[in-house]
């Protein structure tokens, strides 16, 4: 009798939205009220434009079916991971920073979050390499959230 064996099922990775737009008034307007329509909630967002145009960043609940909704209202979009860690914002971002510091890791981008949940601050880093900055935050005793931590 042969035994087979599974994998364990990791976690996924928070996903992030990429949305590239044109820089005119309303065009955030029509994301955030496309999205709040169909009930997906939008956790932490940034927007970063130039004069003719913007992407907006955003994390939600409901990573699917705002994929679905981006899709159906033709937002050219893309997809990544990032890293959310939950952390004391009185207390620990210059701990944070040391540990990124002390191995060498470099920021690309980060924002915060809208909700605190359990009286915590959430931040969203893009990072040059997540898995290791996933790594050093559970090494000195951060807590690391995935996509099912944030999703209803």
């Amino acid at each position: 009798m042969t035994t087979e064996t599974t994998r364990e099922r990791t976690a996924e990775n928070v996903r992030q939205f990429s949305i590239f737009t044109a820089n005119r008034m309303g065009r955030l307007y029509d994301v955030f009220s496309s999205l709040e329509r169909q009930k997906v909630h939008v956790l932490g967002f940034t927007v970063l434009d130039t004069t003719d145009s913007a992407i907006i960043r955003l994390v939600v609940d409901d990573p699917e079916q705002a994929r679905g909704l981006l899709l159906q209202h033709g937002f050219p979009f893309t997809e990544s991971e990032l890293v959310v860690v939950e952390f004391d914002y009185t207390t620990d971002v210059s701990r944070m920073m040391a540990a990124f510091l002390e191995a060498e890791l470099n920021i690309n981008y980060l924002y915060s979050f809208i909700p605190h949940p359990r009286g915590k601050s959430l931040l969203a880093l893009s990072l040059e390499d997540n898995e290791i900055a996933e790594q050093i935050l559970k090494r000195h005793q951060f807590r690391v959230l995935k996509q099912a931590d944030l999703s209803r």
